[in-house]
């Protein structure tokens, strides 16, 4: 049966608003493959990771992982920034986007994974009276071996969760097992204060990071202590331009801001290894070590 042009125009104007009303971090316009092809001939530089580090719509709302690229002479690196919105190490695996950033990476790449902002949250039920709608990403606390059996109330599947240990340490050995290496990264900081104060970390997920890494003995770059200590300086004021709509999401000048801590922080690990690969923009960040 044929629906009125009447009809026709308030369901695309319902569809619109209720796009519009999604929350940042699962807009549908943040891809899951963002990036062009990619050079075979030159070393890739992988990003796994969440909405603060993916492209969202870039009006207001943008991730790191965008203004990255900027930092590079993509005439010797390609970027690949495949960071998802509203994922978490659980969900970037369970829904096949580990596994369509791992079919491309090659001997030599470079994998960037950061997660943490989403894996606190329901594993499978929200807590009783919360009005947040259903997602069923999170992943168990800690790093050891526990799982439990579900069957997933959105995907209508059986389904075994894990610790955020054990994704973190999956998709580090999966990375190594292409021949490529695997950066641990910490949260972004967000613009939480407390006298005077700028919260360092998001719960357990920056010493867990800290730990997985150093027990599979691979780089742990902080970018929370990096930028933390940067925002310490700025002050409070100074720093609220960098965070919209919320305390978590970043500005693209705020995108940029964390970007270039990345890039510091790889600075500090890697010296003049990755120094060869910057553009003259990241070449005037100075380097941060531990």
């Amino acid at each position: 049966m044929m629906k009125s042009p009447l009809i026709l125009l308030f369901l695309t104007f319902f569809a619109l608003t209720a796009w519009a009303q999604a929350p940042a971090s699962d807009l549908p316009q943040n891809p899951a493959a963002s990036v062009g092809p990619l050079n075979p001939n030159l070393p890739t530089l992988f990003i796994a990771g969440d909405s603060t580090a993916a492209k969202n719509n870039g009006n207001p709302v943008q991730g790191w992982g965008v203004p990255f690229a900027d930092y590079f002479d993509l005439s010797k690196v390609n970027i690949a920034n495949l960071a998802r919105g509203g994922r978490s190490s659980r969900t970037f695996i369970t829904e096949g986007l580990w596994d369509a950033l791992l079919a491309q990476v090659k001997k030599g790449d470079y994998v960037i994974i950061q997660f943490g902002h989403n894996d606190a949250g329901a594993i499978n039920a929200e807590p009783p009276g919360s009005t947040r709608p259903l997602r069923a990403r999170g992943s168990l606390p800690g790093l050891g071996e526990e799982s439990q059996e579900i069957d997933n109330v959105l995907t209508h599947k059986h389904e075994v969760v894990h610790t955020f240990g054990w994704y973190i340490r999956k998709m580090i050995s999966d990375t190594e097992a292409k021949g490529a290496t695997p950066i641990v990264v910490s949260l972004t900081v967000r613009n939480h204060w407390n006298n005077g104060q700028i919260e360092v970390g998001s719960g357990s997920y920056r010493a867990w990071d800290r730990e997985i890494a150093e027990k599979a003995g691979v780089a742990f770059l902080d970018l929370t202590k990096i930028v933390s200590d940067k925002y310490q300086k700025m002050g409070e004021a100074a720093v609220k331009d960098y965070f919209v709509p919320d305390r978590t999401h970043l500005s693209k000048a705020g995108a940029d801001d964390q970007a270039s801590a990345v890039v510091a922080g790889l600075r500090g690990i890697y010296g003049e290894k990755v120094d060869r690969y910057l553009s003259a923009k990241g070449k005037a960040v100075p380097p941060v070590k531990e």
